[in-house]
């Protein structure tokens, strides 16, 4: 049975994902946003397995160095020009496609669920992939000066879920910035 895919963002009023590398409204830190993503991508559903996270090498440089690997959860870096996998990695692989056939072939024991965590070409591969897919995008209601850019969801290949287990409903704020989860399924066409 083909593997769901799950991927995580938090974006701006137009999309944007990033800014000089980091997130857009850096250095602001919003605590609870983040222990959502933690939470989300480093909770398995299964005893004895981890999830996996898979992003890009651009992604990887954003987090601290402090912060990296992420903790409780398999790191997949996807890069064409590194040769082994960047200092504290777990995995490297050349494309997506082969990050995927890495979790189900080398990794199909101890691997959960699959998360993407960024950045803005690997969301649009795994947006337009085949398969079941969820995205849970974090909405920053506050517009910040971006470089970097989600892809457009396609209302007619993902529906908004009203609700989702363990993600939390209503507007949130911290430290004056006001956000929303959503969680998106892929519709079967």
């Amino acid at each position: 049975m083909p593997r769901l895919l799950n991927g995580i963002v938090a974006a701006c009023p137009d999309l944007g994902i990033g800014n000089n590398g980091n997130l857009p409204w850096h250095p602001v830190r919003l605590k609870n946003e983040f222990k959502h993503f933690r939470r989300m991508t480093a909770t398995s559903s299964v005893e004895g397995k981890k999830n996996v996270v898979i992003m890009g090498r651009n992604t990887w440089l954003s987090i601290p160095e402090k912060n990296r690997p992420l903790n409780d959860r398999i790191n997949i870096i996807l890069s064409r020009q590194c040769k082994a996998p960047p200092a504290g990695a777990h995995h490297l692989a050349a494309d997506f496609r082969s990050a995927l056939r890495l979790v189900d072939v080398e990794l199909a024991e101890q691997a959960d669920q699959v998360w993407i965590i960024g950045g803005s070409s690997l969301y649009k591969e795994l947006m337009e992939s085949s398969g079941k897919k969820r995205l849970f995008v974090t909405r920053i209601l506050t517009q910040f000066e971006c470089d970097t850019f989600l892809p457009g969801i396609d209302p007619e290949r993902y529906r908004l879920l009203p609700e989702f287990p363990g993600v939390p409903r209503g507007l949130q704020e911290e430290n004056g910035i006001s956000y929303r989860f959503e969680v998106y399924e892929s519709i079967d066409l």
